[in-house]
């Protein structure tokens, strides 16, 4: 027999958290099931974490026409391929949800990891609504405690088909060296340069601090349509010299070993990937106070997370740059909170589980 196919629906197939978390179980799972991939801006990074053994391809989708029509071709790409199971990914998916949303269609699990831009400041009324309406027949799981209550209060979708998965990571690929920087100390950040992660923030903070006379180096890894701007912004504020704009990195952990501050600037996140890398790597972080990201950190780092300020960031980074011994008193608490929170094995059996059960209940249908 075939094994089981899932069809995964993502507005780009980039790296960001819903594709690393993609790639982490279809990894885990090896040929146990097999993928397809829709990529919907035909953005493919995050296909290069995939291993050997995991059987996968791509079914380009473009999204032209009127809605009705993009409905329409979507019911039939489904029938073309067949897949055991549906699974899409955050708003960017949705109309993928409403053309299964029928009696007697594919199983189906919506993953929602946060918000964009357009919405980091409030969810707009017509999603909510959609949402509310289109997702009630599917599984929908969030990572962050802030998501679930969301889906609940204000989607109002079943208690019985939300679920609460937060993620996890391969804490041995993130343990810390000890080494830590010769010197001048490194703020890092690893994120998309997608306007909501604010990476201007951090640029705006750093140079605070330097006008201040602080001494450190800058490292942003990650790449996106404002990377330009971002370098210009560096330049602008006299910080070219001491920052270093790394790109994408297919696997960022040596890169969390080469900073000594971890920054998080995101105007809108829930349970940023980013922030479990740093506390594995044992980095103390210094971050807005966004999504679930005050629950993720030890009572210790209450105080270096900051409202979406410029200035809060700054203040909030100013004492880790100063201190080496705070540093490494805070690194080693969040390496702690890591270990007991934040293993992968926890993340990997509630997303096996919950898959499980929806393809023996097809199996069981259709027997």
């Amino acid at each position: 027999m075939k094994a089981p196919l899932l069809l995964h629906v993502f507005p780009g197939f980039a790296v960001g958290g819903a594709q690393v978390r993609f790639a982490m179980l279809a990894n885990r799972m090896g040929p146990r099931w097999r993928h397809v991939i829709v990529s919907l801006n035909g953005r493919m990074e995050c296909a290069e974490r995939l291993a050997p053994d995991v059987s996968w391809e791509r079914v380009p989708f473009t999204a032209e026409g009127s809605l009705p029509q993009r409905l329409q071709r979507i019911r039939a790409l489904l029938r073309s391929v067949r897949p055991d199971l549906l699974l899409t990914s955050n708003w960017g998916s949705i109309e993928w949800a409403m053309a299964n949303a029928v009696p007697g269609g594919i199983p189906h699990i919506h993953m929602e990891d946060g918000f964009g831009p357009d919405e980091a400041h409030g969810q707009k009324a017509r999603r909510v609504w959609t949402r509310r309406l289109v997702l009630r027949r599917a599984e929908t799981v969030l990572p962050s405690a802030t998501l679930l209550e969301a889906s609940r209060r204000l989607w109002r979708l079943p208690e019985s088909r939300t679920h609460l998965i937060p993620n996890g990571l391969d804490l041995a690929r993130f343990a810390p060296d000890g080494a830590g920087s010769d010197g001048v100390p490194v703020i890092g950040t690893v994120a998309a340069l997608r306007a909501e992660k604010n990476i201007g923030r951090l640029l705006r903070a750093s140079a605070q601090l330097a006008r201040e006379g602080l001494g450190f180096h800058l490292l942003i890894v990650g790449e996106g349509e404002e990377r330009k701007g971002l370098e210009a912004l560096a330049a602008e504020f006299g910080l070219t010299e001491r920052t270093r704009f790394a790109g994408h990195m297919p696997d960022p952990a040596a890169a969390y070993r080469e900073m000594d501050v971890f920054a998080l600037s995101s105007d809108t996140e829930q349970m940023p990937f980013s922030v479990m890398e740093a506390m594995a790597s044992g980095l103390p972080v210094a971050s807005t106070a966004v999504g679930d990201v005050r629950r993720m950190l030890p009572p210790e780092q209450e105080r270096f997370l900051a409202p979406c300020d410029d200035a809060a960031l700054a203040a909030a980074l100013r004492p880790l740059l100063c201190d080496a011994a705070l540093r490494r008193q805070l690194g080693q608490a969040n390496r702690v909170v890591a270990e007991r929170d934040l293993d992968q094995e926890r993340m990997f059996s509630a997303h096996e589980a919950l898959i499980e059960r929806l393809l023996m209940s097809r199996a069981a249908l259709a027997a």
